[in-house]
């Protein structure tokens, strides 16, 4: 009989999962740049072209299989011939799930984009969280592949709250740290008083 958690194995899966995913080799790529087109990803994630709706998910993912984000901060979409210039309101894509798999030193947080890319968070997918300087609000990324990110969607970044270690940093606040794959992410603060009305 085996005694390991079956969280063990789920993450064991999902790790295979990831490692058989397959993208074209962009970074390697190096076509003329062509210009920019009307294409746009907005920031709810979903895909235009000139103006109007990419409603095909099996396109949405081609074109999303060839984007690739260049040091200058735009992005791209990339063939061996030609590079494109598109327009990104924000991140070009959006982590809708997570899983939280495993146990101890071996937990891990599996994120799946709205475009079905799979990334664990950790060295290699870190996660990083902005404040909005207006609004106060917390805009969480997670880097999926190259420099592409994806922005956390809302429901997820409060599964990831919940499941976050609390540290208390003095002055009142708490900060609230996720560790996945063994790395620790801050994800913001919150006040002790705002903990106890939870």
């Amino acid at each position: 009989m085996n005694d390991r958690p079956q969280s063990a194995f789920r993450l064991e899966e999902i790790i295979k999962q990831v490692e058989g995913q397959r993208h074209p080799p962009v970074e390697r790529w190096n076509p003329d740049f062509c210009g920019d087109i009307d294409m746009a990803i907005l920031k709810d994630g979903s895909w235009t072209y000139m103006g109007t709706p990419i409603g095909r998910e099996r396109m949405v993912r081609l074109f999303a299989s060839i984007l690739r984000k260049d040091e200058d901060g735009k992005t791209y979409l990339v063939t061996p011939v030609e590079k494109v210039g598109i327009r990104v309101e924000d991140a070009p894509f959006l982590a809708i799930a997570v899983e939280d798999v495993g146990e101890g030193d071996e937990r891990a947080f599996a994120f799946t984009t709205n475009v079905g890319d799979t990334v664990i968070a950790g060295k290699d997918h870190p996660i990083r969280v902005e404040t909005d300087d207006e609004t106060g609000e917390p805009r969480p990324y997670i880097l999926i592949r190259g420099r592409l990110e994806a922005l956390i969607a809302r429901p997820v970044f409060y599964e990831l709250v919940a499941a976050a270690s609390h540290v208390d940093v003095g002055d009142g606040r708490v900060a609230l740290r996720l560790t996945s794959q063994g790395e620790a992410f801050d994800l913001g603060s919150v006040s002790m008083e705002d903990l106890s009305d939870a």
